[in-house]
């Protein structure tokens, strides 16, 4: 999302003066308080002359961002979350090339929004890959249809002790000639990378 402000924030009635930073999912707070708060968990948020205040459990937070990002920002906070299906580009009458298992609840809610399509065009692709073997296969077989210009999101776990990570996929892309230009948290358990293929390689 990328807002951020340098303002003052009160924390329970403690006030310092932080840097404050509007993500996907979170407000991030550094510097004299360092605080996480998940949107979800926010309650009562409003705006009112230049202040955003809200409820995070039983702690009363207000951040001096001034107008109009208060509002702004009020209105980001308020504003549900786009669905996975949105964020990987997956519409009603997109076909998706599945490659691999889809193994998470979060993926086949996803696709079950699209047309999907087992072979020939398509308008998205996306793969599964928990192991290097896997992920080498999915960019192979992806390899004609990025040609074209069609995206791809490689899905893999998050975190740490895994066969592949984020450095891993992006090594596989670039040596496919693609590029990574999105990453989009899955569920708790998966994130994903898109890719699309170097205009010079088309």
């Amino acid at each position: 999302m990328g807002r951020e402000a340098t303002c003052m924030c009160e924390w329970n009635g403690e006030p310092a003066q932080v840097k404050a930073l509007l993500e996907t999912h979170e407000l991030i707070l550094r510097g004299g308080i360092r605080r996480r708060a998940p949107f979800a968990e926010m309650k009562a948020v409003k705006a009112e002359g230049g202040r955003l205040s809200f409820l995070i459990g039983s702690d009363r937070v207000s951040l001096e961002l001034g107008e109009p990002a208060a509002a702004t920002w009020a209105h980001v906070l308020l504003k549900p979350p786009p669905s996975l299906a949105k964020k990987l580009g997956i519409m009603p009458d997109s076909a998706v090339l599945v490659i691999g298992t889809i193994d998470d609840d979060a993926l086949h809610h996803a696709l079950a929004e699209a047309n999907s399509t087992a072979r020939g065009k398509a308008d998205l692709i996306l793969a599964r890959a928990n192991t290097p073997a896997e992920l080498a296969a999915a960019f192979n077989r992806a390899a004609d249809l990025t040609r074209d210009g069609v995206p791809l999101w490689i899905a893999y776990r998050k975190g740490r002790g895994h066969a592949i990570n984020e450095s891993d996929v992006r090594s596989a892309g670039l040596a496919a000639s693609l590029v990574d230009v999105k990453v989009a948290s899955v569920s708790a358990e998966l994130t994903a990378l898109k890719f699309v293929k170097r205009k010079q390689h088309r």
